[in-house]
């Protein structure tokens, strides 16, 4: 898969949020990399990245919509939800193009979930 093409995929997954949704992301970006970065890596937890095996393969870097009180907007850099390419070609490229596409879209859809809030059993639960 090109960068060109796994961007294409994700954006296609960010415009799969349903809009109740995607309408209450507020200051949070997304951003494609081939590898995450070692701080990433070391910043990673079971409250906000998306693993397969021991590949990262998505990450949010923010402060959770169920973490912001009343002083939250006065001047934070935007959270950043970021989703991996080479992790998910490693993962993923051997099952298919349909695979691989669906896997990018969950970890857009497990990321958006953390930055909700959502731990990693309420995610689970609802399948990502």
């Amino acid at each position: 898969m090109t960068d060109e093409q796994f961007e294409e995929a994700v954006e296609a997954a960010i415009d799969s949020i349903p809009d109740e949704f995607f309408d209450e992301l507020e200051n949070v970006i997304f951003a494609v990399e081939d590898e995450p970065s070692d701080g990433q890596r070391a910043g990673a937890g079971d409250d906000n990245a998306t693993y397969a095996d021991d590949e990262l393969l998505g990450l949010y870097e923010g402060t959770p919509l169920t973490e912001r009180d009343s002083c939250y907007g006065t001047g934070e850099l935007p959270d950043v939800i970021t989703v991996f390419k080479g992790p998910h070609e490693r993962c993923f490229a051997d099952d298919g193009d349909d695979v691989l596409l669906d896997e990018i879209r969950r970890t857009v859809i497990h990321e958006v979930g953390h930055y909700f809030g959502n731990d990693e059993e309420t995610l689970a639960a609802m399948g990502y």
